[in-house]
Parts: C-alpha cells; structure tokens; sequence
C-alpha cells in the first residue's frame, strides 16, 4: 500500500473542521453524535481521508459506548495500532494505515471471535454500501 501524505494546509482544504480536528489532531467527536452510531446499512466503511477500506459492516456491533463498534478491521493491514499514553491513560490508538489518520482506539472487550471493541469516530469514515 502506498502512503499518502499531504500537507497540513492539503488535509484543512479538502477535511471539514470537525473531520480535520479529529482525524489529524486526534480530538474526538462527541458520544452518540455520529452519523453511523446506529447504522446498520450492510457495506464497507472507508476512511474519509484518504478512501482505504478499512471495516465491514458485518463486523459492526452495538456496543452502546456511543460510537460505531467493530471487532475487526477489513484486513489486517488496513489499520495500525499505537500505543496512547495521553489523558492519564494507557490506550490503544487506532490510525489508517494509508494515511495515518486517527479513527479512535481498540479496547479488549468486545465480541467473539476477537473480543476486541474498535471504536470508531463516525467523522473519520465514510460508508460505502453493498448494492
């Protein structure tokens, strides 16, 4: 996969403020506020970013945490994982693998067969669905 890099000036331009301050500056929206919290549309969510696939909808789940869960990426590769020591907590960070945006954090308390939770900002993806 190729890396995509832009400027921050590029990622202002083409990112709304709300997308720019949480995929590039890693704040986050607020619980239960986003647009695929409560989707069930069967599809494939893409980073708003840069376009990566990066979940499908038949990982999602209802976590009730207030942001779109999934218990597995799309495909190994498609996310990267980082450790976040920020807020006086140790958490897994979650970033698109292509172009480094920040779409949330990984925690272990999901679902089988990972058990994992990948909570997700809604403003960091767009759904693309199956026809």
């Amino acid at each position: 996969m190729e890396k995509l890099e832009k400027t921050r000036e590029e990622w202002q331009a083409m990112l709304d403020p709300e997308q720019y301050n949480v995929c590039r500056l890693k704040a986050t929206e607020r619980p239960f506020s986003g647009k695929y919290n409560s989707t069930k549309t069967a599809g494939v969510y893409h980073c708003v970013c840069c376009n990566e696939a990066l979940f499908d909808s038949s990982t999602k789940f209802d976590s009730g945490c207030g942001w779109p869960s999934f218990y597995a990426p799309l495909e190994g590769s498609a996310v990267v994982e980082i450790r976040d020591m920020t807020h006086g907590m140790i958490r897994t960070e979650v970033v698109c693998a292509r172009c480094d945006a920040h779409l949330g954090h990984v925690f272990p308390d999901g679902p089988p067969p990972t058990g994992l939770r990948y909570c997700i900002n809604s403003v960091c993806l767009n759904l693309v669905p199956r026809e």
